[in-house]
């Protein structure tokens, strides 16, 4: 498709034009019109604007799936300040932490979060005037609050704003991905984002309906629900992501487009027959993945169940990246794709020197002249640039052609006698028992190798955890994995701690293993 030199792609132009049209379904809740939404985001940059907010300060938010956490977006992104969406199932202290470290000029909460809203506000010393709740909460002010009485009308002196989301603290501390500040107008930024859905088919003009299965907190979720937006597509909202659910809602709004990861495709697998066939999905035009290495054999089912309608990337909170089609993955089992036109990908060893084909070594990007830094921490930005590439620590390899396959992230690499094992090779043969719902593969100390591979798997439901579900995977493993990468020591657990975008903590069930002792990487 050939894109005018001209177009504007907006939020704020479609809306305007198209009042009636509707904005978000929130799944057993309300819908939002565009010109509801257009207005109510007026109003909330008049209403911040009125209690202080200057461009670049920052408004952090912690919430479910809901339509004002769009409207917050709405609002920042033309008033040139950040939007810091907060995980919902962080403590009181951690929320604290991001709060202060973001420098908050305004906290929105939900009802929901309770007590550790309340809790993170006082720690972090957020004034009672600064604080507004989404529902009822002591010491807070209603969310209306902020636009009571403010005009709807298009706010002056507009300039595009940000989001500033956070890592997700699994080596540490989370840390805000800040973009520098600019002074160009909202739909000058719209624009180029919106059109990167483009890449992946989706251009402006096509009608689509986008189904958010997955936290408004996470930068890649908020960013391809806004960027549908921005295209004048509906969002439909779930609040608690199930697979029986999505595929219902799939057929009752007739959607085109999600932003998965692999986790939710392995439990839409496990569904009864009966359930996946009873759904019609025909309307599944571009279901797009990323967040987590994708098993071979759980990607193919896939494709064999919705046809060629899933696309996958690669990237992270701070840029990308590379894309797959349906077609080049088929052609190239396990690739998470090639370049986009304004990325490079280059494989460097430790010391900087570039790698050829098919040698694994630490992922570098450069992405145009995209830059970021990590807020208030100058040495971890530095460690993070090498002239204009970056990495977030991710370890794989370019074939022949380029296309990129990812092997593990460099702080997950298990060195057990001197040889490099990646868990997700482990973890994606393990994923394959239909006894398995889960898994982690991690290294634990090991006085004569270093380490040795630790699995943690948490059983279907229905099945005990022992020594003879430990007996049937070893056998599994044994016809599956050389003997060097099968696991050596086995632990089974309820539930293994995801957050609910699937992102898996490790740390949390490898560090207790390793205190008081280092790690090689």
């Amino acid at each position: 498709m050939n894109i005018p030199p001209d177009l504007v792609v907006s939020f704020w132009k479609h809306a305007a034009a198209n009042r009636d049209a509707i904005a978000i379904v929130e799944e057993g809740g309300p819908q939002t019109t565009f010109g509801e939404l257009l207005d109510a985001s007026n109003r909330l940059v008049h209403g911040l604007r009125a209690m202080g907010m200057q461009p670049r300060d920052c408004v952090a938010v912690i919430a479910p799936n809901c339509v004002q956490m769009l409207e917050l977006f709405m609002a920042v992104s033309q008033a040139g300040a950040y939007l810091t969406p907060i995980n919902s199932h962080l403590a009181a202290p951690e929320i604290a932490y991001i709060l202060q470290d973001c420098g908050a000029k305004a906290f929105v909460c939900h009802e929901t979060i309770g007590e550790r809203g309340i809790k993170a506000a006082d720690s972090a010393e957020i004034p009672e005037n600064a604080r507004f709740c989404i529902g009822d909460l002591a010491g807070f002010r209603s969310f209306s609050a902020l636009s009571d009485g403010q005009p709807a009308e298009e706010p002056a002196d507009r300039l595009a704003g940000s989001t500033m989301t956070y890592t997700s603290g699994t080596t540490g501390k989370p840390k805000g991905v800040r973009r520098p500040a600019s002074s160009i107008p909202p739909e000058a930024m719209s624009t180029p984002q919106a059109l990167f859905l483009s890449l992946f088919g989706i251009y402006p003009g096509s009608p689509g309906v986008h189904i958010v299965v997955s936290p408004l907190y996470h930068t890649a979720v908020i960013n391809f629900a806004t960027n549908h937006l921005h295209l004048g597509h509906t969002l439909v909202l779930m609040k608690k992501w199930t697979p029986e659910g999505m595929l219902d809602a799939i057929q009752r709004h007739n959607v085109t487009s999600s932003h998965m990861v692999p986790t939710q495709f392995v439990r839409l697998l496990k569904l009864p027959a009966e359930v996946k066939e009873r759904c019609d999905l025909s309307s599944l035009r571009h279901m797009i993945h990323s967040a987590a290495p994708c098993p071979v054999d759980v990607k193919a089912a896939m494709l064999d169940w919705w046809g060629d309608c899933i696309y996958e990337y690669y990237a992270a909170s701070e840029g990308g990246g590379t894309l797959a089609t349906p077609q080049q993955w088929r052609e190239r089992p396990g690739t998470v794709g090639a370049p986009w036109p304004i990325s490079t990908i280059a494989i460097r060893d430790d010391d900087g020197a570039e790698l050829p084909a098919g040698e694994p070594g630490t992922v570098w990007i450069r992405m145009g002249t995209h830059k970021f830094e990590y807020h208030q921490d100058g040495t971890k930005t530095d460690k993070a640039w090498a002239a204009d590439f970056f990495t977030v620590g991710d370890f794989g390899y370019l074939d022949d052609a380029g296309f990129l396959f990812l092997c593990d992230r460099k702080a997950d690499m298990i060195i057990s006698g001197g040889v490099n094992i990646y868990p997700a090779e482990i973890e994606a043969a393990l994923i394959g028992h239909p006894e398995v719902a889960d898994v982690a593969v991690f290294g634990i100390p090991d006085d004569d190798w270093g380490e040795r591979v630790m699995a943690v798997i948490q059983p279907i439901d229905g099945v005990a955890a022992g020594d003879e579900l430990q007996a049937r995977l070893e056998a599994f493993c044994g016809d599956r994995l050389a003997r060097y990468k099968q696991p050596r020591a086995w632990a089974f657990e309820e539930q293994l701690p995801r957050d609910p975008n699937g992102k898996l903590y490790k740390r949390k069930l490898r560090d207790p293993y390793w205190q008081g002792r280092d790690r090689a990487i």
